[in-house]
């Protein structure tokens, strides 16, 4: 059974989100703001954090931000405003993905589901190799990145797009193809998520994030990881 840490400030909404994520299966364990959702998280070591940015104490995206710092767990993060600033700086702060409140439940549902079969998906596949470009180094078997031999602090989604890109190099991927390689699902997502996550990972691998060496943009047709050691 998953276990899911749900973080809101609303009781009612609290609870009835609650009741549909055990009926679908889940385990669910609930906290009200920020400095008694990082307690919980702490505590509990759970699957997947589903979070709203609107928080007493510490918001939502200084949450995000203390949980990224020290692991790798999913987070889908719920906004009540649908200002594009708001989502981007949740998936800057390290969220997987993000959802506008109000939501169908079968939508969150979907996505819950969708993330965390990207994350056995992660564990379980493929075996010990190490894919490099150039000074790129990729140790799929212990989801390792580094850089001229600098360890690289990749979140779930940066990894798994980097190593779509590296296992496919030189091949094109529009961002409709990444969302549903990575996210696991294509009518739902939007796609700014894959290009915030795009330029999170360059900001990691790259020496210049604006004019990057390794994942490359074919304008209008979508992201690559370049086939060669020479930039292209």
């Amino acid at each position: 059974m998953y276990k899911l840490l749900l973080v809101d400030d609303e009781a009612s909404f609290l609870k009835g989100l609650t009741l549909s994520l055990e009926h679908e299966g889940y385990e669910v364990h609930a906290a009200y703001d920020g400095n008694e959702a990082l307690a919980a998280f702490s505590r509990l070591a759970p699957d997947l954090v589903i979070l709203d940015v609107m928080l007493p104490g510490l918001d939502g995206f200084a949450v995000c931000e203390a949980i990224r710092r020290k692991a790798t767990v999913p987070i889908l993060m719920l906004t009540a405003r649908s200002e594009d600033v708001d989502k981007i700086l949740g998936l800057e702060k390290g969220a997987d993905d993000y959802l506008t409140k109000p939501f169908n439940t079968r939508e969150l549902v979907a996505r819950v589901r969708a993330l965390l079969r990207r994350k056995d998906w992660s564990r379980s596949s493929g075996e010990e190799t190490r894919l490099s470009v150039g000074d790129l180094v990729i140790d799929t078997g212990k989801r390792k990145v580094s850089v001229t031999g600098r360890p690289v602090d990749l979140t779930n989604k940066e990894y798994d797009i980097l190593l779509t890109l590296a296992t496919n190099r030189g091949k094109t991927f529009s961002r409709e193809n990444l969302l549903q390689l990575v996210w696991g699902y294509s009518h739902l997502g939007d796609l700014r998520n894959v290009d915030v996550h795009i330029g999170r990972l360059r900001a990691k691998i790259e020496e210049d994030p604006a004019c990057p060496k390794y994942v490359l943009t074919r304008w209008g047709a979508g992201y690559y990881l370049r086939e060669n050691d020479h930039a292209t």
